[in-house]
């Protein structure tokens, strides 16, 4: 998922394979694409066409095959042989190419950029779901604006291959095809001397291309470190202001921001410079033939016309080489962005649902047997960690900070995957269950609660229609959260902001809490989940733990050993490993760490 780590090739079949994979269900609609642009393309090159023979026939009276036959058409369409009949036959039946001409780039234009979106829609369907795969581990290695980066503005690029990228190409390329075989075909010497710029021409194309490919690479990779700062920012907004950091993070941000401006001045440097090289070129050539067509025409080798023939195809040429070159970075940039999409999508850091335990019922016995987990390399957090869990009985882990508390929880529910040892819930392995089946019998209750920007009511059911508005309202009587809950415009209909902003953080902890409760679990989770709270809501929330487990497992992280003194058995945790196991009473007696925590707690609690 690196930012640099791409090709960057423009043709990439490979890419190119997979970004057209994402419309093969749209064939039909892909040929139509093609057949209009080829009619568009043979279309502008009829028009120079049109406007010589127009010339000869009706201005020079010359006695040209094509003439006559012009001449003749517009007799028999308007009944006279006078030049202004025929002038007006030649002036509707451009109108009418032109006509055509717009109505065929219309539905091509529009096809194609159909199909962009139909890529769009596809490709962030699979993004979306892919992302929600990955182990938390790799949410812990990539900023989330990255993620964002993919999913928005790398999707977008992608999605102009169609429109603007290689159908548009293919276009432009037929274009130049007939129309060099027109030259061709009406003059060798002028269409030697037009085409003599060509070499310069692709030249400089080509150091336009190589520039400017590297340019787009740089501009994708400072847009994804723009985002991921902004988006970090903006989210803890509220520490840079506690601290009195605005001025030290803008400063930090001015430096990605001009790296970000840095980077998209350069490709406009590299388009400033080759746009005025092509114009010049052009001129050149139009000079050209301008010299060798008055030499020939002087010499009655070719007419007039023919020489106002090549100067509008040579204008009508340069537009589409110009095109070209800025549609093949147009192309380019979406190559880089999907190659960085695909690299995401290809990026296997799911854990693999391969359980076949399903539609089991469980009774909530964990037990951990010898478990060994780090989350970087053999960075041990958890060290030979043996326990068991009965049904219907409560757990609690206590510990400092970083003595592996939380891991223990995550490796329960396969947020995490163990090294060694083996994890087993009712005698199973973990890893045999199905991920849905599996945590949708665990509730977790986290410190740290995350509520999204809609009602309360939808937070608490996560959108499960099977859950009513009277079940919630049992449940908030049952931890006492109906008292501030009634008191909200709305009731449970009442808009939460972003990540339950609107809330504090007691009444966001009883919301989730109920939202655990209503899932029905038979493992229930709480991972200092009374904390960060006051004293009242901690005793409606104690009140509920007392309650509510009967008939379920409850493994509770404690920071607060008040709250876990009834618990069935407690863990003591230091540096990964069990340090004491048992009853607070029989911790207490063994006069060890419990007990030296214990005591550290009820001090500061007197004082």
């Amino acid at each position: 998922m690196s930012d640099t780590k791409v090709s960057g090739k423009a043709l990439d079949t490979r890419l190119l394979s997979r970004i057209f994979g994402l419309v093969s269900k749209y064939r039909f609609i892909v040929f139509i694409s093609i057949i209009l642009t080829v009619i568009v393309s043979a279309i502008a090159t009829l028009v120079p066409l049109l406007v010589k023979t127009t010339y000869n026939a009706f201005i020079m009276h010359d006695n040209s095959s094509g003439s006559k036959a012009m001449l003749h058409f517009g007799q028999n369409i308007f009944g006279v042989s006078n030049i202004m009949a025929g002038l007006l036959f030649c002036c509707g039946l451009y109108l009418a190419l032109l006509i055509v001409q717009t109505v065929f780039s219309y539905f091509q234009t529009y096809y194609t950029e159909w199909l962009g979106q139909q890529a769009i829609y596809q490709l962030r369907k699979r993004i979306f779901n892919h992302i929600m795969g990955f182990r938390l581990k790799m949410y812990d290695k990539t900023p989330v604006g990255t993620l964002i980066t993919r999913s928005i503005s790398d999707v977008e690029a992608v999605a102009d291959v169609f429109s603007q990228g290689l159908i548009s190409i293919m276009g432009d390329s037929l274009q130049i095809i007939f129309i060099l075989i027109l030259m061709f075909e009406q003059s060798l010497t002028m269409s030697l001397y037009s085409l003599a710029v060509f070499p310069v021409l692709l030249l400089s194309a080509y150091i336009f291309k190589e520039k400017v490919k590297v340019s787009f690479q740089d501009v994708r990779t400072q847009v994804a470190k723009l985002n991921a700062f902004l988006q970090e920012h903006i989210t803890g907004m509220q520490i840079v202001q506690v601290f009195n950091r605005q001025k030290v993070e803008m400063q930090r941000f001015d430096k990605i921001n001009e790296g970000h401006k840095e980077a998209n001045i350069r490709s406009v440097l590299y388009y400033s410079i080759f746009f005025p090289v092509i114009e010049v070129l052009q001129a050149i050539s139009i000079a050209l033939i301008i010299w060798s067509g008055s030499h020939l025409v002087l010499h009655m080798q070719t007419d007039t016309g023919t020489m106002i023939l090549f100067i509008l195809l040579i204008n009508t040429l340069f537009r589409p080489i110009r095109q070209i070159a800025d549609k093949f970075n147009t192309l380019q940039m979406g190559m880089v962005a999907a190659e960085r999409v695909f690299k995401m999508l290809d990026t296997e850091d799911s854990i693999p649902d391969i359980g076949i335990v399903e539609n089991k019922e469980l009774k909530g016995e964990v037990a951990f047997k010898n478990v060994w987990f780090a989350y970087n390399d053999e960075d041990w957090i958890l060290k030979d960690v043996s326990f068991d869990a009965k049904p219907g009985k409560m757990l609690a882990i206590v510990g400092h900070t970083g003595a592996g508390k939380t891991s223990i929880t995550s490796l329960i529910n396969r947020l995490y995957e163990h090294q060694k040892g083996d994890i087993l819930i009712d005698g199973i392995p973990v890893q045999d269950y199905k991920h849905d089946v599996l945590r949708s019998q665990i509730a977790v209750v986290l410190q740290d609660v995350f509520l999204f920007s809609d009602t309360i009511a939808n937070n608490i059911r996560l959108f499960n229609e099977n859950i009513s508005i009277e079940q919630m309202e049992e449940a908030a009587k049952l931890v006492g959260a109906d008292r501030f809950i009634n008191k909200l415009p709305g009731r449970f209909e009442y808009q939460v902001q972003e990540r339950g902003a609107t809330l504090s953080t007691g009444q966001r902890q009883l919301i989730s809490f109920i939202r655990a409760l209503l899932q029905d679990p038979k493992i229930l989770i709480l991972d200092e989940a009374t904390s960060s709270i006051d004293h009242e809501t901690e005793e409606m929330i104690q009140h509920a733990t007392e309650v509510l487990p009967k008939g379920r497992t409850s493994i509770v992280v404690a920071h607060r050993l008040a709250t876990i003194q009834k618990a069935d058995l407690i863990l003591v945790m230091d540096k990964g490993k069990i340090k004491e196991s048992g009853t607070h009473r029989e911790l207490i007696a063994q006069d060890g760490l419990y007990r030296k925590l214990y005591e550290l707690q009820f001090t500061e609690l007197v004082i």
